[in-house]
């Protein structure tokens, strides 16, 4: 099989070799970049920059919007809403999902500085990085927006697995995809980057793994570059203070130590058990049978030396490049296959709500909403006191069982009249009531406030199909086709992902 080369190569899994060494295609072959024209600088980075819109300034409004209020649903922060620095999932108005980073208010009080260093990550554009898009600095808020990597981070993956350990032939991606995520930001003048850690490494919606770029910009005020316990930061930075990029090699060694043991080992303890040649220790023992001896030796020998007290010893992001680029496997398989995680490929066909949507038969999605009835409701919270549960409960529930009448006959308005009077009360929240209201805001040609319901059903319940299965429909409604085709993707994708969740419940239980 022929491999064709301009200055990156990719194979199947989406690996990409630097063209100054040989690099190895899926069928095994070697090629020398070396003899293949490197096209012009300036054309390659357009190509590159072209995939992605360029860095703009977000106002306040528009982000506030885009994560429905800032709200709690929509945290994506591994410590949650208490962090300091929170970050949220949300959805532009032309469908781009989107991570927004909301700093804490005394942060970045040079607001001068905070737009120079956003506008200058935000010029990096690459494949392996989670792309910053643009920024928000709006009197004492600072926020950054990115792509939105919804598979979770590598600290999940490795430490706190739930269907699957990470397998051998990712882990190796996942250290690969790193190295040049760090050596692209090297070859763009952004060698520094602070606290590289396993929550810092993302995975997109192909289950390829992605670098932060939070992680290029430092907070200002404080000055830290590492957040994380000290026995696992630079011995330099312990010494001065200083982040150089040396340090940023040595934080790569230990993430080669997580991937290698699947627990956050100490490099100090890391390295007596290397110097003992007690490796047994330092490996997972869920990657039993997957790799050689020859492979593992390797990736401890690399982590070692990154993690190397002298800064002259450590390699740099090239020499790591060519290092793993060999010990790749399996690069045929695609990432989400190696994850174990539902892929929008994977379906071969869409489901009767999915067709339903893309026919924009409403008829038939009313009568599918109608069969799911109100099981969706399960586990949304709903705080009431019992005074209201004496007093009061009756009649909501009757304003809901008269627009549940009405949805059933198909007399979608006095259904939407019922629904907003059981909405206007406010004790009670269903996503199940603004799904079938903005089904029946489409119907009776209101794809405005049909959208408006499809949203807030989504904000109820983010991880719910239905919500941007209805969206689809509101936006086609619109004329809005490229942004009814993104959500109908999104909700094919959440179908999905529910369908597994159902099926490995059935099976554990």
């Amino acid at each position: 099989m022929g491999c064709q080369c301009s200055r990156l190569a990719t194979c199947c899994s989406g690996s990409r070799f630097q063209c100054s060494r040989l690099a190895t295609c899926c069928s095994g072959s070697q090629f020398k970049a070396a003899v293949i024209e490197v096209p012009d600088v300036g054309k390659e980075e357009n190509t590159e920059v072209d995939l992605w819109p360029a860095f703009r300034e977000f106002t306040f409004e528009q982000l506030r919007n885009a994560t429905s209020g800032f709200a709690v649903e929509n945290i994506v922060s591994e410590h949650g809403e208490k962090a300091p620095n929170v970050v949220y999932k949300g959805k532009l108005e032309n469908q781009t999902r989107i991570a927004v980073k909301r700093f804490n208010r005394t942060a970045w009080p040079d607001a001068r500085q905070f737009m120079e260093e956003a506008r200058s990550v935000g010029q990096l554009r690459d494949l392996r990085l989670a792309n910053l898009l643009g920024c928000c600095c709006e009197e004492d808020e600072r926020l950054l927006v990115t792509e939105y990597m919804p598979n979770e981070t590598l600290a999940k993956h490795l430490f706190h697995w739930d269907a699957q350990p990470m397998k051998w032939a990712m882990r190796l991606r996942v250290a690969l995809h790193l190295a040049e995520a760090l050596e692209y930001c090297i070859s763009k003048g952004r060698a520094l980057y602070h606290d590289l850690n396993a929550y810092r490494v993302l995975f997109d919606e192909d289950g390829n793994p992605r670098l932060s770029t939070f992680g290029l910009m430092k907070n200002s005020r404080d000055g830290k570059s590492y957040s994380t316990n000290l026995a696992f930061t630079p011995p330099e930075y312990l010494r001065t203070g200083r982040i150089m990029p040396e340090s940023v090699i040595y934080s790569f060694g230990t993430l080669l130590l997580d991937l290698l043991s699947g627990k956050h080992i100490p490099p100090s303890h890391a390295l007596d058990l290397i110097k003992n040649r007690n490796l047994e220790m330092l490996t997972d023992s869920c990657l039993e049978g997957q790799f050689s001896n020859n492979d593992g030796t390797e990736l401890v020998r690399l982590a070692s030396r990154c993690l190397q007290s002298e800064l002259r010893e450590r390699p740099n992001s090239k020499f790591l490049i060519a290092a793993l680029a060999p010990l790749q496997k399996e690069t045929a398989v695609p990432s989400h296959d190696l994850m174990g995680i539902p892929h929008i490929s994977s379906l071969s066909h869409l489901s009767p709500f999915g067709e339903a949507c893309s026919r924009r038969d409403l008829r038939a999605i009313q009568e599918i909403l109608e069969s799911i009835g109100y099981k969706d409701d399960e586990g949304v919270t709903n705080e009431l006191s019992f005074q209201m549960w004496t007093d009061d409960m009756q009649e909501i529930l009757n304003l809901k069982k008269k627009g549940d009448t009405a949805f059933k006959k198909k007399d979608f308005k006095a259904a939407i009249e019922s629904y907003t009077q059981f909405v206007k009360v406010g004790t009670m929240v269903s996503p199940t009531v603004y799904a079938r209201r903005s089904l029946c805001f489409l119907i009776t040609d209101m794809p405005h406030e049909a959208l408006s319901d499809a949203m807030q059903a989504q904000i109820i319940s983010p991880l719910w199909y239905v919500a941007p299965y209805l969206q689809s429909l509101a936006l086609a409604a619109r004329g809005m086709e490229n942004e009814a085709q993104l959500a109908l993707k999104d909700g094919s994708y959440l179908e999905a992902q529910a369908e597994a969740k159902d099926k490995k419940n059935a099976n554990s239980g």
